[in-house]
C-alpha cells in the first residue's frame, strides 16, 4: 500500500462537525472558526482520502455513504479523546458539568439537588444553562439534560421525563367569582400568556392546539402576551398576568407548593419530552453514573 501522510486532525475536526451538524455553517460557529474554513478543511479530507464525504446541494448538504461511516467512527473517537484528555487535566478533580436548559434548570433540577449533594458530598457539581447544544464527552459537558425529540447523533440518550402541556395560573385566578373559569371558553375573560420557544416546533401543542382539543375554538388563540421561554412565561402566571401553558415536569413543584393552581384537567401530549445524554460507550467516570442514576430515581419519584 502506498504511504499516506500524517492525517490532517484538523480537517477531521471539522468533518466531525459538520457531520454532527449537517450544517457548515453551524459547524464553524462551534469551532469558532468561518464556514469557508470549514468548507476548505473538508474539502482537503476529501482530496486526502479520494472520496467524496458530502453530496452538497443549494443550501443543505448530506453525507455520502463513506462520510456516514467516518462520521460514526470519530464521533466515538473524539468523544473518547477528549474524555481522556479531560481525566488528564482534571485527574483528582470530582467536579461534574451538566448542561440544560434554564427552565428546568430552575424549575425542576436546583429544587432536588440537595439530595444529591447529600448522598454525593465528594462530586461537585457545575450546572451550566443555555440554549446551545453542548455535545456531551465533548465542549467540557459530562451530562446533558435537553429538551426535544431525542435521536442525538454520536452521544448516548434516554427519555427521561414526558413534558404534557396544560393551562396553568395563579390560585387566586381561577377563583375569581367576577371572572369565571369554570369552562374552557371563560378562557375568553382571560389573558393568554404565550411561550415563544413553542413557537414554530411540530409536535408542541400551543394555545391553539390546547382550545381546540378542549373545544373552545371561538377563544382568541392568539391574543395576549408572548415571553421568551418557558420559564418565563410559568413566571408570568404565578405573578398574575395571566394563564399560561405549563409544561408538566417544570410546573409540578409550584402546584404541589399551591403557587400554581390547574383549572382544568385536559392535559395534550407532547412530542417533545426531557432527554438525558452522555458520551456514548460504557466507560463512563463514577460520577456521572452516579449523577445519571440519581436522575433517573428523581424522575420516577416526579412522576
Amino acid at each position: 500500500m502506498k504511504p499516506r501522510h500524517p492525517a490532517p486532525l484538523n480537517a477531521l475536526r471539522a468533518f466531525e462537525a459538520a457531520a454532527r451538524c449537517l450544517s457548515f455553517q453551524a459547524a464553524a460557529a462551534q469551532l469558532f472558526v468561518t464556514p469557508a474554513a470549514v468548507s476548505h478543511q473538508v474539502k482537503r479530507l476529501e482530496a486526502w482520502l479520494g472520496v467524496p464525504l458530502f453530496r452538497r446541494g443549494h443550501r443543505a448538504v448530506a453525507l455520502t455513504r463513506e462520510g456516514e461511516a467516518l462520521a460514526t467512527s470519530l464521533h466515538a473517537l473524539f468523544g473518547q479523546l477528549d474524555l481522556a484528555l479531560d481525566r488528564a487535566m482534571d485527574a483528582g478533580n470530582a467536579d461534574l458539568r451538566v448542561s440544560t436548559v434554564e427552565s428546568f434548570a430552575a424549575k425542576w433540577l436546583a429544587p432536588r439537588l440537595h439530595r444529591f449533594h447529600r448522598d454525593h458530598p465528594g462530586v461537585r457539581l457545575r450546572i451550566e444553562t443555555g440554549d446551545g447544544h453542548a455535545v456531551p464527552g465533548r465542549d467540557g459537558v459530562d451530562v446533558a439534560i435537553r429538551y426535544g425529540r431525542g435521536g442525538c447523533r454520536g452521544v448516548r440518550s434516554e427519555r427521561l421525563l414526558p413534558a404534557p402541556v396544560f393551562p396553568v395560573c395563579a390560585p387566586g385566578m381561577a377563583g375569581d367569582p367576577s371572572r369565571p373559569m369554570a369552562r374552557p371558553s371563560d378562557l375568553r375573560h382571560h389573558v393568554l400568556v404565550h411561550d415563544a420557544s413553542a413557537e414554530g416546533r411540530a409536535g408542541v401543542p400551543d394555545w391553539r392546539a390546547w382550545l381546540d382539543a378542549a373545544g373552545a375554538t371561538r377563544v382568541r388563540a392568539a391574543a395576549g402576551p408572548v415571553l421568551g421561554g418557558m420559564h418565563l412565561a410559568q413566571e408570568a402566571a404565578i405573578a398574575g398576568l395571566g394563564v399560561a401553558l405549563g409544561i408538566g415536569p417544570l410546573v409540578a413543584d409550584d402546584l404541589q407548593r399551591g403557587r400554581l393552581s390547574r383549572p382544568f384537567g385536559l392535559a395534550l401530549d407532547n412530542a417533545y419530552a426531557f432527554w438525558l445524554v452522555r458520551p456514548p460507550g460504557e466507560d463512563a467516570p463514577p460520577a456521572v453514573d452516579a449523577f445519571c442514576n440519581w436522575l433517573r430515581h428523581e424522575s420516577e419519584a416526579s412522576r
